[in-house]
């Protein structure tokens, strides 16, 4: 499994920020601009900690069998490859969200002095801020679940490997 790469969250960040900013004008030359949901933080920072948390008790079960402490409790490799998956899917939605909210907050900077765009803004933010605590969870996860190097046997040579 390939190890998440900064530039394509970055890339999917910025282009999803780009025409989101774009559709938020031609959306507000149109009409109204849909609202930004107060949800979309707290499901985003929800998601943070459930990696977060996935990461933190790995990495003492993977600690605890390493230092072959009695009772501890082993760490199902399988299991540590879906870990890895679903951080890097959620890394993947978060980084597209947080540009897509990102976009459209830029586009709310103009009309701060309106309350409920201000608010709309706050949310889009907070959304960024969230969605970039999703990806720092993310590589956190991987960096636990990382095999170290010369233990991958069927991958030698073939970059990083994740348990």
């Amino acid at each position: 499994m390939t190890q998440l790469r900064i530039r394509v969250l970055a890339g999917v960040f910025a282009v999803a920020g780009v025409l989101s900013w774009g559709g938020a004008r031609l959306w507000d030359s149109l009409g109204t601009l849909p609202s930004v949901p107060l949800a979309a933080p707290i499901v985003l920072a929800a998601i943070a900690v459930v990696l977060a948390a996935t990461a933190l008790s790995l990495r003492s079960r993977l600690r605890a069998q390493r230092e072959r402490r009695p009772g501890a409790k082993g760490v199902d490799p399988l299991m540590a490859a879906r870990a890895v998956v679903f951080g890097h899917a959620s890394a993947l939605v978060a980084a597209l969200v947080a540009g897509m909210y990102g976009g459209t907050g830029v586009f709310l900077l103009g009309s701060l002095d309106v309350p409920a765009r201000r608010d709309q803004a706050y949310y889009a933010g907070a959304s960024v801020v969230a969605g970039i605590a999703v990806i720092a969870a993310a590589f956190f996860l991987e960096r636990v679940c990382k095999l170290p190097d010369g233990r991958d046997d069927e991958n030698q040579g073939h970059g990083t490997a994740h348990a």
